[in-house]
């Protein structure tokens, strides 16, 4: 299972960050198979909770390209949708993540760290998995999606919408 993560705080050429990040996902199934995505969340910017909120979810797609192709086509997507890489955490129009690429673990600094090596510190990123895939578990450390939601010790992420597409 491939899972990526999308996230927008900022709005782009009259699209709000909801449109964005269903829009992506659109845009990501013209390279590889989309087969499920979550329901949408808002969740408090970080580490500034007074910039603006963000909006996730996430997709579980398949796929012949490695990692490295498929991280280049989420930056090429972002790009798309006005992404300007500058300061680290700062608001953006479009973030998008290969949170996993199956049981792959890669470590290498110089490529595609894999599984996303905070994805169990964020809740934007597992309560949208739970939507789609709960007992999908860390290839380190074995815990699925919903224990390591339920291990966070604060919760602040909203369901703003029903998930859009079912999972496998």
């Amino acid at each position: 299972m491939i899972i990526v993560a999308a996230g927008s705080s900022l709005p782009f050429n009259r699209l709000d960050s909801q449109q964005i990040v269903t829009q992506a996902y659109s845009a990501l199934g013209s390279v590889v198979a989309v087969t499920g995505i979550s329901a949408l969340y808002s969740s408090p910017a970080w580490p500034d909770p007074s910039d603006p909120p963000f909006i996730n979810a996430v997709a579980l797609v398949e796929t012949r390209i490695g990692p490295d192709a498929l991280l280049a086509a989420l930056h090429t997507i972002e790009a798309g949708f006005g992404r300007v890489r500058g300061v680290k955490n700062a608001p953006r129009t479009l973030d998008l993540d290969i949170v996993a690429y199956g049981q792959l673990i890669q470590d290498d600094e110089t490529g595609v760290q894999l599984p996303h090596p905070r994805m169990q510190d964020r809740e934007f990123v597992l309560a949208p998995l739970c939507d789609l895939a709960p007992r999908w578990c860390h290839p380190k450390t074995g815990k699925s999606a919903a224990q390591m939601l339920e291990a966070l010790p604060t919760r602040s992420a909203q369901k703003i919408s029903e998930k859009k597409a079912k999972s496998p």
